[in-house]
């Protein structure tokens, strides 16, 4: 028997992160007709940054009563996510300082307190127990990455891995996260990450977009083009920064590119307008900051690029999905996570992979002299990739999960 009632689509979109925004609406426009509950662990209204509004799954659970309830994780790193860090992203910026001095260094009681916030029995933060609910159904991860669970504590691996052992259909989205839970066991289909959907499903309101607002007086402003960057705040000590503004000052004197600083989330522990503003100060090159946090401006700006170079896994997708040169960055000594992971299953033959800052010009300037790939092929591909393995995840939905 299929389903027709509401399913609930649980993610990290209830906070402001571009690439968590971007998973509720691909999942919600794939899922179609079948309507959707958004839910995160807090209860936030995101609407004014291109999101959603969101009902907080522990007391969404308790009011589902006996109806089944069939729960879509949506995407993001949500396996290697726990819940102290999930609690303070979803701090106001002013209370993160006092919580932090609090809490840091007391991992019982940071663990505690964080349970209590978000009303969460265990570490993992974005993985629904079925036994959260009454009458659970079809459960099911929508290429979900843990690039870094072989190497977390084995309590916090063996969680995920009970969360996972649960599931109706695992979908991960790169091989380090298939290869932690192969080695479980565990059968995982492998899929693109979900926003190399964006263009595919949403290109002509983001070219819509890119005619109005900040992301039109971007391109009017820098006529001969620019370079989309971001990064997150780890990046902003003054040896890194420097780094950083060399760089990009090199590769906009060999392009005539400008640079354009953009945030891909405003939550806490991603990226900070002042870090961005001391990175500029010292180029000569032309320089502005994009003020705008709602999603499909971003998507606007990196569209309207000619290239992107930051942190953000997903302003790399974007700038996938839209044929256009890319390079991933890390700070120099960071192990190898979910960029790697990413770029090493899906786009590895592209020019640009992943740099640390003082390495920007040499692995860039290649991929932009190269050019966008007109025919958006690699876009393509994983398009379709990911077509193929949803429709897996939407039949495992439509299944008939009560007994009797």
């Amino acid at each position: 028997m299929s389903r027709s009632g509401p399913v609930i689509l649980f993610g990290a979109f209830d906070r402001h992160n571009f690439g968590d925004l971007l998973f509720a609406h691909v999942a919600a426009t794939m899922l179609a007709p079948r309507e959707v509950v958004f839910a995160g662990l807090a209860a936030r209204d995101l609407t004014a940054f291109g999101g959603h509004r969101v009902r907080a799954i522990a007391a969404l659970a308790r009011e589902w009563g006996e109806a089944p309830a069939d729960v879509v994780h949506a995407g993001g790193e949500i396996l290697g996510c726990d819940a102290w860090q999930a609690a303070v992203m979803l701090l106001r910026p002013e209370e993160v300082a006092t919580v932090l001095g609090l809490y840091e260094h007391d991992p019982v009681a940071r663990l505690a307190w964080a349970r209590e916030r978000l009303g969460v029995a265990g570490r993992v933060a974005y993985a629904v127990p079925k036994a959260l609910f009454g009458r659970p159904g079809r459960f099911v991860y929508d290429a979900v990455g843990g690039a870094d669970l072989a190497q977390r504590d084995s309590e916090f691996r063996a969680e995920v891995l009970e969360r996972l052992r649960e599931a109706d259909f695992v979908g991960v989205r790169d091989d380090a996260t298939l290869a932690a839970v192969a080695a479980a066991g565990i059968a995982a289909r492998l899929m693109p990450d979900p926003a190399v959907m964006v263009a595919e499903l949403f290109g002509a309101r983001i070219r819509q977009r890119g005619l109005c607002g900040e992301a039109a007086a971007v391109s009017a402003a820098f006529p001969a083009g620019y370079l989309a960057v971001q990064f997150a705040a780890e990046f902003g000590d003054d040896a890194t920064l420097a780094a950083i503004a060399g760089q990009l000052d090199r590769v906009a004197n060999e392009t005539g590119l400008a640079i354009v600083f953009f945030r891909a989330g405003a939550a806490p522990w991603h990226d900070d307008l002042g870090a961005f503003r001391r990175a500029g100060a010292p180029m000569r090159a032309r320089w502005r900051v994009f003020e705008s946090l709602d999603v499909w401006d971003i998507c606007a700006l990196i569209a309207g690029s000619r290239g992107y170079c930051g942190s953000s896994l997903h302003g790399r997708i974007l700038a996938l999905d839209f044929g256009l040169p890319r390079l991933s960055l890390v700070v120099a000594g960071a192990a190898a996570g979910k960029l790697h992971a990413f770029v090493r299953t899906w786009d590895a033959a592209h020019p640009a992979g992943v740099a640390t800052p003082g390495r920007i010009a040499d692995a860039l300037l290649p991929a932009l002299a190269a050019g966008p790939d007109a025919g958006r092929r690699d876009a393509l591909r994983l398009a379709g990739l990911y077509r193929e393995a949803f429709a897996d995840l939407r039949a495992a939905l439509r299944e008939d999960s009560r007994v009797g």
